[in-house]
């Protein structure tokens, strides 16, 4: 336990750190691109996150499953093979994006550099995604704190430095800001694939047995395929949510521009606020996967147990507090951003979907670590359809429009958390109050 509770430790204040830069980050964005740009700059955000989770193919993911479950010596060939497949892989995506991102009409409204811009993301993430998935089985969580921070304190130091000494035109400042995003990934898989290296000179010096090649790729794939389907429906359901929701907005009466600006305060304000703790939440999910899976790999029914209760004790000691602040100061937080406007209203009515947020990723990991991605699969589609359905309807009617459509976020979000805790309770053998009962005979 002590190494889980440091591991979480040691990723929740680098986090910590990096989510403060963050904040400030899209300060920096809100001043230089205002309301709009800062509505278009949100709006192709999740295009581009559903692409960086093609690329990984979720590898940090099914990568740390592999070496927290198995032997060291077999470490040495999964890599290998992992490498191969990794290699394969992203040639396909590569060409595969080449053909469609030209046609895709969410980059009309962008600089004709942007789309291009993403196909230089394709390879960074897909070989940074082995290096981070070797070193969260591993449990070596300083690499991914270092590299989580380095992220985040780049990305802020090349904005500040550009749009200090240089001043664009809208179309070209959100284009510098999506090239300093690719630019930080590009540092960071680099700083990765170089502590990566030098960790697999160490592994080549240490007993090593062969596994076969269609073995390694059907145990990554396993895990990696119906990941990769969550996050990607994750990712498909962000890129299309923007849409929806300005839809819905000019539905309920609003104009065009006004529904895009009362996005950019939805999304670039209110919602950077509200995750804001979520640093906590993805902390523990990192090292939670590995946790479970060795655990549940080992039938450790006691370990989970105890683990979850830990856990779910932890997320409300901080979570009830945050999200109390949130709420009572919501106006000088949003002021920090824009002066009085709407979301301050929208960080207040979003508190739910805040907490509940904080709950998902853990029991996230365990629905992994404990092989159960299909059903974590099906609980989002579930609570997203609800939810965008939701949103729409209410969005669209006059008297709420985009009260109707947070009032929609958080009951997805809701419907989700309790889906997700009811299925990990049932699993490892505790009541809804996390009561022990007598775990199956192995």
């Amino acid at each position: 336990m002590n190494k889980f509770f440091k591991g979480t430790l040691l990723l929740a204040i680098a986090a910590f750190l990096g989510e403060s830069i963050e904040f400030i980050v899209n300060m920096v964005l809100a001043k230089n691109l205002g309301e709009e740009g800062m509505g278009l700059y949100m709006s192709v955000l999740p295009v581009i996150f559903l692409v960086v989770v093609i690329s990984s193919l979720e590898l940090p993911i099914s990568i740390s499953k592999f070496v927290a479950a198995k032997e060291e010596k077999y470490h040495q060939s999964m890599l290998h093979h992992a490498m191969r497949l990794t290699i394969v892989f992203t040639i396909m995506v590569l060409f595969v994006a080449a053909i469609i991102l030209p046609f895709v009409p969410v980059f009309e409204h962008y600089h004709p550099l942007v789309k291009w811009l993403i196909l230089i993301l394709i390879p960074v993430i897909s070989f940074s995604s082995i290096a981070r998935g070797y070193f969260m089985g591993l449990q070596h969580m300083s690499k991914i704190a270092i590299s989580n921070f380095l992220r985040k304190i780049v990305q802020l130091s090349l904005l500040v430095l550009v749009y200090h000494f240089f001043h664009f035109s809208l179309e070209v400042s959100i284009l510098i800001a999506l090239c300093t995003l690719v630019a930080t990934e590009l540092i960071v898989c680099l700083y990765l694939l170089y502590m990566y290296r030098l960790q697999y000179i160490e592994l080549k010096t240490k007993a090593a047995a062969r596994i076969d090649g269609r073995t390694v790729r059907k145990s990554l794939l396993e895990v990696s395929i119906p990941t990769t389907g969550m996050r990607l429906f994750h990712a498909v359901t962000n890129a299309i949510q923007p849409f929806l929701i300005k839809i819905a907005l000019v539905k309920a009466g609003l104009s065009h521009t006004i529904a895009l600006e009362e996005f950019g305060l939805l999304a670039g304000v209110a919602l950077t606020i509200g995750f804001f703790p979520g640093f906590i939440a993805h902390s523990l999910l990192i090292v939670l996967i590995p946790t479970v899976s060795e655990a549940h790999a080992n039938h450790d029914y006691k370990k989970m147990q105890k683990l979850l209760k830990q856990v779910m004790i932890i997320t409300f000691i901080y979570g009830i507090p945050i999200v109390m602040v949130f709420y009572h100061f919501a106006i000088p937080l949003t002021n920090v951003f824009f002066e009085n406007s709407h979301a301050a209203s929208y960080v207040q009515l979003l508190w739910p979907f805040f907490l509940f947020h904080l709950f998902v990723s853990p029991l996230q990991a365990y629905l992994i670590g404990l092989g159960l991605i299909k059903d974590a699969f099906l609980h989002s589609i579930w609570s997203t359809c609800i939810s965008f359905l939701l949103m729409f309807l209410l969005g669209s009617l006059p008297s709420f429009q985009m009260n109707g459509v947070i009032l929609g976020m958080n009951t997805g979000m809701v419907l989700l958390t309790l889906m997700h805790y009811f299925t990990v309770c049932n699993k490892i053998h505790v009541t809804l109050w996390l009561k022990r009962l007598e775990a199956p005979s192995i």
